[in-house]
């Protein structure tokens, strides 16, 4: 039997937001690779007796490395088996899911995307928080607040000035550096700005403070990663609940 992988994104978090397809080709696999983002309770749709395999894949943890997975996928594959690699959010929305297509493409495999919520437009819904609004923004930027090792990181000052919603994934360690070089960038440091840990499962966890204050929000709410940060004007909107104001926020410091 020729093998196949299946791309599948894992959505958010909340289980119920798991497409239907996903449903099915978890159903159909015989070896789960799993990242610790994905919710394992997914697993559930899985058939009886299926080998998983936990390979990581969290911000600041041990974890398989990225040529490890690509090797244990093209092994499976080629032995004829039916891999679903199963991921947090959406596969190729900072998933490294092209690069994994590449690489099993390259070798012949067959790939089936299997495409998830991403986390980016899920998360900040749970709070009423919507991305675009015709009298807030007319864009939204999904961007990565992880430098890489060669000091390599998104244009600030660009993005500052874009006045488009921004949403950070992975981004929460380099909190204060971002809100600075917004800031420098020549946004508001009133700007409303939110960090959520978990979002869309029941211990979701939410700090929401002006661009200038959040990173101290996160600091004195015990927010860790995983987490979200989104950034503009849209953010005003989160139901009153969540909201936080500036004395409140100095009542805590």
């Amino acid at each position: 039997m020729k093998g196949k992988v299946f791309l599948i994104g894992a959505g958010p978090g909340d289980v119920e937001l798991l497409t239907l397809k996903a449903v099915r080709r978890l159903g159909q696999a015989d070896l789960i690779l799993i990242d610790d983002l994905a919710n394992p309770e997914v697993l559930q749709f899985a058939a009886p007796n299926v080998e998983v395999i936990h390979v990581g894949k969290r911000c600041g943890a041990h974890s398989a490395a990225q040529h490890e997975i690509e090797a244990l996928l093209l092994q499976a594959a080629q032995a004829g088996r039916q891999v679903a690699r199963v991921k947090g959010g959406d596969p190729f929305i900072f998933g490294r899911g092209g690069e994994e297509m590449q690489t099993l493409l390259a070798a012949g495999i067959e790939v089936e995307i299997i495409s998830g919520i991403t986390s980016g437009s899920a998360v900040p819904a749970t709070l009423g928080i919507p991305l675009t609004h015709r009298h807030f923004v007319h864009g939204v930027t999904f961007v990565s607040g992880h430098s890489h090792k060669d000091g390599d990181e998104p244009d600030w000052a660009v993005l500052a000035q874009s006045g488009m919603t921004l949403v950070v994934y992975m981004g929460l360690n380099n909190l204060a550096h971002i809100s600075q070089r917004l800031i420098a960038g020549g946004m508001t440091a009133d700007m409303p700005a939110a960090a959520i840990q978990y979002g869309t499962r029941p211990e979701q966890r939410q700090a929401l403070a002006p661009l200038g204050q959040l990173a101290r929000a996160v600091e004195q709410r015990g927010i860790g990663s995983p987490a979200l940060l989104i950034i503009g004007r849209t953010v005003s909107l989160a139901h009153s609940e969540f909201t936080t104001s500036l004395q409140q926020l100095e009542e805590l410091t």
